[in-house]
Parts: C-alpha cells; sequence; structure tokens
C-alpha cells in the first residue's frame, strides 16, 4: 500500500469510529454514578477529554464532544475529591435557551461543547458556530449561534439539519 492509500484508509476508518463512539455511550453512561465512579472511571469509559474546564469550588467539567456526525456533547464534572458529581449531555433546548445576544464566545463553548462547524461570513463580519443535535421524537436538528467581530452573540436559531437523511426526502 502506498503513504497516500494508507491516510485514505486511516481517514476512513476514524470516520467510522465517531459513530461507533457514540454508540457506546448509553453503555458507557449506566457504568457511572455520580458520587461514586472517579476520574480514572470517567477516563477509562469516556477517554481523554476535548477540553477541561474549571469550575467554582475546585470542581472541573470535562468535555467530552460528539460532533460532528453525533448528536450530543457531554459535560462531566469532577469534584474536588475526585468523584465524579455530574454528567449532563448539554445540546438541548433548555441549554440553548440560555444562550442570548451579549454573551461571549468562550461562555457558549463551556456551555455547549465545541460545535461540529465554524464558518466565517466576511461580507456580514459574523462567525457562525453549528452543533448537531437530536429533536424527539427523531429529527435531526441544527443550532446555530451568529457572533460578531467582538466574539459576542448576534443571535441563535434552529432549523432542520440539511445534511440528515430524513430531511433530503431519502431514507
Amino acid at each position: 500500500m502506498t503513504a497516500a492509500s494508507l491516510r485514505i484508509l486511516a481517514l476512513a476508518l476514524a470516520a467510522l469510529a465517531v459513530p461507533l463512539l457514540t454508540a457506546c455511550d448509553p453503555q458507557r453512561i449506566r457504568e457511572l454514578e455520580e458520587g461514586v465512579s472517579t476520574e480514572a472511571d470517567v477516563r477509562a469509559r469516556f477517554g481523554q477529554p476535548e477540553n477541561i474546564w474549571d469550575a467554582p469550588g475546585g470542581e472541573r467539567i470535562f468535555e467530552y464532544n460528539r460532533q460532528p456526525s453525533g448528536h450530543q456533547n457531554y459535560m462531566i464534572g469532577i469534584g474536588p475529591d475526585g468523584k465524579m458529581s455530574s454528567l449532563r449531555q448539554v445540546l438541548n433546548p433548555t441549554n440553548f435557551a440560555k444562550v442570548q445576544p451579549g454573551m461571549m464566545m468562550e461562555e457558549v463553548r463551556r456551555l455547549l461543547g465545541k460545535p461540529m462547524k465554524t464558518v466565517r461570513y466576511d461580507l456580514k463580519n459574523e462567525v457562525a458556530w453549528d452543533w448537531r443535535y437530536m429533536q424527539p421524537p427523531n429529527t435531526s436538528m441544527v443550532f446555530t449561534v451568529w457572533f460578531n467581530p467582538d466574539y459576542r452573540v448576534l443571535r441563535t436559531s434552529s432549523a432542520p439539519d440539511p445534511e440528515a437523511t430524513e430531511n433530503r426526502g431519502g431514507r
């Protein structure tokens, strides 16, 4: 195999791994218990976090991103005692409602995790971040936040995911 063929194979395998990771999440979550599971237990099941955020009282928040192919982002709290204090799937309408005009970009990132896509609109002098999520019963949606040049929220919206099979008319 050539080096180029190996690179293509590695990329294809990586693309297949994301859906497999998200399919395993419910099992991994069931294996963890707030106040009992340790940081080592979380890392053993979820791996290296995308980011680690400092929180009040010495808590640390581990960000586990399932974008761009998945529909979840998890924030797992680790208390100062080293035990898991919370496990939340953050891509939901309750958290989307917390994103308000004027909010800083970093605050949005801490709330929702890494977006699936970032798009620059140079003529409008705006940046849009997109997150894929599921709307019950089983509709793939995209939540978008637009930022101004000062990295502050201008507006938000939610729309059907144009890349989802059910939204393209095919099955």
